[in-house]
């Protein structure tokens, strides 16, 4: 049985280029609805460049961190086509 990180990971791999999720419906589909602090919290440690963690934003529509800078995260969301 995979833990709440390995869900996450798991949803979080299936955004497309271009599309984001919010930290509440990736925890959502993890099966843990009332876990979106926890959702951002796992994606904040991550470094594995598999898991686009920058395509997961705020319910407010707001960015949110980013482990390597909010600058970063608008930049590649900008490059995908999500922002202009």
């Amino acid at each position: 049985m995979m833990n709440l990180k390995e869900k996450v990971y798991t949803v979080v791999k299936t955004i497309p280029k271009g599309k984001v999720l919010t930290y509440k419906d990736v925890a959502k589909r993890a099966g843990r609805p009332r876990a979106y602090r926890a959702v951002g919290n796992i994606l904040n440690k991550n470094v594995d460049p598999k898991v686009p963690c920058h395509r997961v934003i705020r319910s407010d529509g707001k960015i949110g961190g980013y482990r390597d800078g909010t600058v970063f995260k608008i930049e590649r969301l900008r490059k995908e086509g999500y922002l202009k």
